[in-house]
């Protein structure tokens, strides 16, 4: 077995400030001076496996997937946020809630939401400012988390609590990023009291959402929304979900469902305006299909679009990490991975991968026109094995149906400059100021 080269403990503290502003050039570095997997050794005894290699990847997300599980950022630093569910559970509770919760995502189901996703879509793209520079993560961020609100509330929910909860999920995230990225501060941030600040702030949305519940159960309606279909949930005992982890399902809907798909509508956005003839491209096909009332006909009949949206997932992956902890000693390649050894993987690095995508820089969605790379060891915008991000579906019937209105309505002016990113959980866009002018074709 060979060594996995190893990155110096002064090396990682040389570079800690720029970390934190972004990991990505570091880990790039590293990459390029070690190889596609690196160790990287942060103490005596604590240390974490860094690749960009995809076949590792697949390795561990898929084919072993068993070996291995999340690491305690989710199970124990995501979870005092938004609780023990789906995302940052591990084993049999997880196994046992993804067979409870998946038949409400599957793309069935999705036939009663769509048209409540389009509902919000059109509300929020009305917020666009015309002819004037201005920055278009705020309208995509308040589009992703209303239709969140959409699909599980059908929009029956007090709208001040709503935007409460909305400022309390990312207010979390922030705390989060400080924790993971400053670990040498905890003992300020609880001395100060801005952890248990933050930790009043989950409680507060905890009692929002079971307001929310109890509302829902007393009214004796019925939506056919995400609530409805996560009430009826059954174990197969035939027992439903207890109230705390009914909400702690929902937060996370709120938390990661919103979060991913408005960095990506942002992303596509920024890549449009600096492709114009992609736009001309989308138009064509909005223009084709603009009279087609089944809103499901639209979305499949919306192939273009479909792949601008995963060549920006694959330039600007949302979840551009990917982690998880070995249980047992496993073996890749001429490596061996040990117990507990942590594991990180470089998606935005394996995406820009001139072996996989030729001019991997170059924003391409024709390369889309090759289906199998949505489903290839080398591509992972919502991870892969098992543990597959189960909303998958509705964000890309989401994200679809905004570029179609989208385009529909307005230009997106030319725009030269460089797309900057600001990597926090997810990979965010930061400073995208764009410039829009209603259609006159």
């Amino acid at each position: 077995m060979n060594k996995i080269p190893e990155v110096s403990r002064l090396s990682f503290l040389k570079s800690a400030r720029a970390i934190l502003k972004n990991p990505l050039p570091f880990h790039k570095k590293n990459f390029n001076l070690k190889g596609n997997t690196f160790r990287l050794k942060l103490g005596i005894s604590k240390d974490v496996v860094s690749s960009r290699d995809a076949m590792f990847a697949q390795h561990v997300l898929q084919k072993n997937q068993k070996n291995y599980k999340k690491s305690a950022i989710q199970t124990k630093d995501l979870a005092k946020y938004v609780g023990n569910e789906l995302l940052t559970s591990n084993g049999a509770h997880w196994a046992k809630q993804r067979k409870l919760i998946q038949p409400a995502f599957h793309k069935k189901q999705f036939e009663t939401l769509v048209n409540k996703i389009q509902e919000a879509i059109l509300t929020e793209i009305e917020k666009i400012e015309v002819d004037q520079p201005f920055n278009i993560f705020p309208v995509f961020n308040d589009l992703a988390f209303q239709t969140v609100v959409k699909a599980l509330f059908s929009g029956e929910v007090d709208t001040r609590a709503i935007n409460r909860l909305q400022y309390i999920t990312e207010a979390a995230q922030e705390m989060l990023v400080k924790e993971l990225r400053q670990p040498y501060l905890i003992w300020w941030f609880k001395l100060s009291g801005e952890l248990e600040k933050n930790l009043a702030l989950t409680r507060e949305a905890r009692d929002i959402l079971n307001d929310f519940v109890a509302k829902r159960r007393q009214s004796g309606k019925r939506y056919d929304d995400l609530l409805d279909m996560l009430l009826d949930a059954r174990y197969d005992n035939g027992l439903a979900m207890d109230d705390e982890q009914l909400i702690d399902e929902i937060l996370i809907l709120f938390t990661a469902g919103h979060e991913t798909t408005s960095n990506a509508l942002t992303f596509a956005a920024e890549l449009l305006a600096r492709n114009p003839s992609i736009q001309d491209k989308i138009y064509s096909e909005v223009i084709t299909l603009k009279d087609e009332d089944d809103l499901l006909l639209k979305l499949k009949g919306l192939q273009y679009t479909e792949q601008v949206i995963n060549e920006t997932m694959r330039l600007y992956p949302p979840a551009y990490f990917i982690d998880r902890v070995s249980i047992e000693s496993d073996a890749f390649s001429d490596f061996e991975i040990k117990p507990n050894t942590n594991l990180l993987f470089s998606i935005y690095e394996i995406h820009r991968d001139e072996n996989y995508f030729k001019d991997s820089e170059v924003f391409n969605p024709d390369r889309f026109e090759d289906k199998t790379i949505k489903y290839s060891p080398y591509y992972y915008p919502f991870g892969a094995g098992p543990r597959m991000c189960i909303g998958n579906n509705f964000a890309m019937y989401e994200m679809i149906l905004t570029i179609y209105e989208l385009m529909k309505v307005y230009k997106i002016e030319y725009k030269s400059s460089p797309i900057e990113i600001k990597p926090l959980i997810t990979l965010k866009p930061k400073n995208a100021i764009l410039q829009f002018s209603k259609r006159k074709d």
